[in-house]
């Protein structure tokens, strides 16, 4: 095979450095695009952003540090280097979703498969700015400055497009699997492949077939994993919910999963973690709403979250409900509820009563947006999961409850949940009472998917009422008497609390604060 030529473009020295930049920004692009395709998966899975994304961030800096230096070794024979890079890149980050994903359904070391793919991968993507740097001073010699100037323009450019087209075009066009399936494939063309032809003279004919047969190769693996992508997810879901799904469903926020035998019990898993259990999710639904709507007016009523209507179901059997308002994020929680025949016969079909109106938002923003002197509300239930049971700070942040504590009517009352372990309890309870409200806590025995799980202790749900006055804890003549409640368990269990409370209360939750 004799070599070939340089390329004609080479003789336009403007224009293939033009290129080398261009393949640089793609580059550049695709490599922010596998930081966050694991930031987002890691966050379905971990349900810890801030941690997730400063191992993610702190390993591949880290990475790309270490494959700069071990990059020094390659540079004699720079577009041979670069192209084993790009195909390496583009299989490793295409197939990085995929794998995590596996590795949490079927090993459940998924910690440890997300610092090892990101800081390989972030050694590949340090490889590249030094064999760049030599392929465009081997164009046209030029002042080492400038030339990293423009590379580093590039580069920085590229991951500017790369950051935004995730979020916006990549996540909700195409999922984390797809996309990140789609970027290997761009990684694999604009880099290896420009490369290779726009220096083909470098390798020798042999090593110039291999290195495009691997590039092939890998585009060509790139596309059967994409072809068997959907297998494999209903293979790891089989694997964690069992043979019995009912739906599953990758929203913008969340994966939502419903399992369960038309005749069995239902079980609700959001981003892999119970929520739901059919047999026992009446107990918690019980205890946030009833105590607040017995204890004083309930014509209007606000729930935020609560998208799967089974806290709502709780709040219609009060006669006295003139309208109900529900904030959740994630509308396609509410649509199951809806569509899910079992599903929905175990909320009484509560999202479909003409009192009731929906509203997607995050519940924090809306509270920001809405808190005017026309929109008094006289409950106000917080269906929100606590930070012990991995919900988010700011939903039960002193500066969430300050917020929601403006909606109350004269006499309102806020109902939260605050998890079934006292180390949280405490902090929301001083939440409440820096907004000038006055709290009760109180119980109910039994955990909220022990049925589910075979094994598992049924833990107490501890849960708290805030008024402007101190709250009185009873249940309402104008509803059916709840399963899980009584007034003497209400009062025995909030006397218990309680003695518990700590002499001195620990710092409230704030977005600044402890977390």
């Amino acid at each position: 095979m004799p070599a070939r030529r340089p390329c004609p473009l080479r003789s336009h020295p403007r224009l293939a450095r033009l290129t080398v930049l261009l393949a640089a920004f793609v580059c550049a692009a695709c490599g922010l695009v596998y930081e966050l395709e694991l930031v987002a998966l890691g966050d379905y899975l971990l349900g810890d952003t801030v941690t997730l994304t400063s191992v993610v961030l702190s390993v591949m800096v880290f990475a790309m540090g270490l494959g700069s230096l071990l990059a020094k070794r390659l540079t004699r024979h720079p577009a041979t280097a670069f192209a084993l890079v790009e195909c390496a890149l583009a299989l490793t980050g295409g197939l990085s979703v995929l794998v995590l994903y596996s590795c949490w359904a079927w090993i459940g070391r998924y910690q440890a498969a997300i610092v090892g793919l990101t800081c390989l991968i972030g050694i590949l993507i340090g490889a590249e700015i030094p064999l760049l740097m030599t392929l465009i001073q081997r164009i046209r010699r030029e002042e080492a400055g400038r030339a990293a100037a423009d590379l580093f323009a590039a580069d920085y450019v590229g991951a500017l497009i790369g950051g935004l087209a995730f979020p916006f075009l990549i996540l909700p066009g195409l999922g984390p699997g797809t996309g990140a399936l789609v970027t290997g494939a761009v990684n694999a063309v604009a880099g290896a492949a420009v490369v290779l032809w726009l220096f083909r003279e470098e390798p020798a004919p042999r090593i110039r077939l291999l290195l495009w047969a691997g590039c092939g190769l890998v585009l060509a693996v790139l596309a059967g994993a994409a072809a068997g992508s959907d297998a494999i997810e209903r293979a790891a879901r089989r694997a964690l919910y069992g043979a019995d799904i009912r739906d599953a469903t990758r929203s913008r926020h969340q994966e939502i999963v419903l399992a369960g035998p038309v005749d069995g019990p239902l079980r609700l898993y959001l981003d892999g973690r119970l929520a739901v259990c059919g047999p026992d999710e009446y107990r918690g639904s019980e205890a946030l709403v009833h105590p607040a709507m017995a204890a004083g007016p309930d014509a209007r009523v606000l729930l935020l979250g609560g998208g799967d209507g089974l806290a709502l179901r709780e709040v219609l059997r009060h006669g006295g409900v003139r309208s109900v308002r529900i904030v959740d994020t994630d509308p396609e929680l509410t649509r199951l509820a809806r569509t899910d025949p079992g599903l929905a016969a175990l909320t009484g079909r509560s999202l479909d009563d003409p009192r009731v109106r929906t509203t997607v938002a995050d519940p924090m923003e809306w509270l920001r947006r809405d808190t005017t002197a026309d929109r008094a509300y006289d409950v106000v239930l917080a269906d929100l999961p606590a930070p012990a049971d991995g919900g988010p700070v700011k939903y039960h942040s002193q500066e969430f409850y300050g917020l929601t504590a403006r909606l109350l009517s004269p006499g309102g009352r806020i109902a939260v949940r605050a998890g079934g372990d006292l180390t949280s309890l405490w902090p929301v309870e001083s939440g409440l009472r820096a907004t000038g409200l006055r709290t009760v806590p109180y119980a109910v025995q039994g955990g909220a998917t022990a049925s589910c799980r075979p094994g598992a202790p049924g833990a107490a749900q501890h849960f708290l009422l805030a008024s402007a006055e101190q709250p009185a804890l009873a249940l309402a003549p104008d509803a059916p008497p709840p399963r899980a409640l009584t007034p003497d368990t209400l009062r025995t269990t909030s006397t218990q609390l309680t003695a518990l409370r700590p002499a001195r209360s620990p710092a409230a939750f704030t977005l600044l604060g402890p977390r």
